[in-house]
């Protein structure tokens, strides 16, 4: 029963996008225009830096309610250990997957990786610090943030193996797996030097 509770506290929480409430707001379709991506980062290219940080807020916090909602629901329940822990991660995995494909924009949602920063916070404040400060790092030093995005998956895999054992690691595992797939674009541009750098968001934005 919790698993499902998990599973639909998150996907519910996932639904809720930024992007589509500051889209409706301005009335523009942000998932369809400018680099085509419903998340901060195309929202800063098509409306400045402040509704990019609005989406991002709304992206992010949505993570760590919806994880702080179901620790509430569980330990009001007495479900503690490595039971709480592993039903945290379904439900993180939950948060993603609604971010990424919510029934709210028929399926074709963002690439969760605000989601996942707010995952991070309700998670572990180390594993947060961690993975927010390698985010960051990486980001800027090679100003991509899909570059930024991989390593920062890569470090939520290492800490939750060394904090939390195997079981939570294998929905990491798989998150990392669709976050690749998500951004499998993002690197093709990379290679081609198509892929708009992080500096450029902040430059004046796209004229449609």
């Amino acid at each position: 029963m919790y698993f499902l509770i998990s599973i639909l506290i998150g996907y519910a929480f996932g639904c809720i996008h930024g992007s589509q409430l500051v889209g409706k707001y301005k009335k523009i379709d942000i998932k369809n225009s400018g680099v085509k991506n419903a998340g901060a980062s195309n929202t800063t290219i098509l409306l400045g830096w402040k509704y990019g940080i609005l989406v991002a807020l709304i992206d992010i916090f949505k993570g760590t309610l919806a994880i702080l909602f179901m620790l509430y629901i569980l330990n009001e329940n007495s479900i503690t250990g490595d039971t709480q822990i592993l039903l945290v991660y379904v439900t993180a995995m939950a948060v993603i997957l609604g971010h990424n494909f919510p029934i709210t924009m028929k399926f074709n949602g963002g690439k969760g990786t605000a989601s996942l920063v707010g995952i991070l916070l309700a998670i572990d404040w180390k594993i947060a610090l961690i993975g927010i400060a390698i985010l960051f790092i990486f980001t800027f030093a090679t100003d991509y943030l899909v570059i930024g995005v991989l390593m920062m998956y890569i470090s939520f895999l290492v800490t939750t193996y060394y904090f939390f054992g195997e079981e939570p690691t294998m929905i990491v595992v798989l998150l990392s797996v669709l976050s690749v797939v998500k951004h499998l674009e993002n690197y093709k541009r990379i290679i081609t030097k198509e892929e708009r750098k992080l500096s450029s968001m902040f430059q004046k934005r796209v004229k449609e």
